[in-house]
């Protein structure tokens, strides 16, 4: 009986000083193992919550360098007409004859043109003729300066808001066109467009 207490006792003793290790080093405590264990724990974490929002804010934004795409619209072709049939009025287009535009009628009678404002501004004085069966407005004027040597030196273009009543005429005095050069010694005014009123 003596015999087992002594052994019981050394058993004892000898797993005490070892720490638990039957090789006989001292064993790493629990705490060294859970203490590192939660600060990796921790960073993965917060790492793996920073992506989510990175991505998730990434994917809610609009694409701002990304092309868009449009969608392509395609006419249908009408169908041909039956061979036993020539005409197939399904697909018949009234033709109508192309109106002319309205500038078409417009006629500059007569133009001249001097400076003003220390000799830098261009004042045309002309006539416009309307032989259209309606009045017309916004009328756009184009006047070409050229040098005394007939080189072409500058453009400028004004666009009149008056209307011009249907078969009449009306004259435009000194009308400031724009700035122009001091070697400017010819002016040639011409139609580019008006409005049908």
């Amino acid at each position: 009986m003596t015999m087992n207490t002594g052994l019981f006792r050394i058993e004892s003793e000898g797993l005490a000083n070892t720490g638990g290790n039957s090789s006989g080093r001292p064993r790493k405590s629990v705490g060294k193992y859970l203490g590192s264990g939660f600060v990796w724990g921790a960073a993965v974490l917060i790492a793996g919550l920073g992506a989510w929002i990175l991505i998730s804010g990434y994917a809610s934004k609009p694409a701002e360098s990304e092309p868009a795409h449009l969608a392509t619209v395609v006419a249908a072709e009408p169908e041909p007409a039956p061979k036993d049939f020539p005409f197939n009025p399904m697909t018949a287009e009234a033709i109508t004859p192309e109106q002319p535009a309205p500038v078409d009628g417009l006629k500059i009678a007569s133009q001249s043109w001097r400076r003003g404002g220390l000799g830098s501004k261009a004042l045309v004085t002309f006539t416009l003729r309307n032989g259209n069966d309606y009045a017309v407005k916004d009328i756009e004027l184009f006047c070409s300066f050229i040098r005394r040597d007939g080189s072409h030196l500058t453009d400028r273009t004004r666009t009149i808001h008056d209307v011009v009543n249907m078969k009449s005429r009306k004259t435009f005095a000194r009308m400031h066109i724009g700035f122009v050069n001091i070697n400017a010694d010819r002016a040639k005014c011409s139609l580019v467009a008006a409005s049908h009123i």
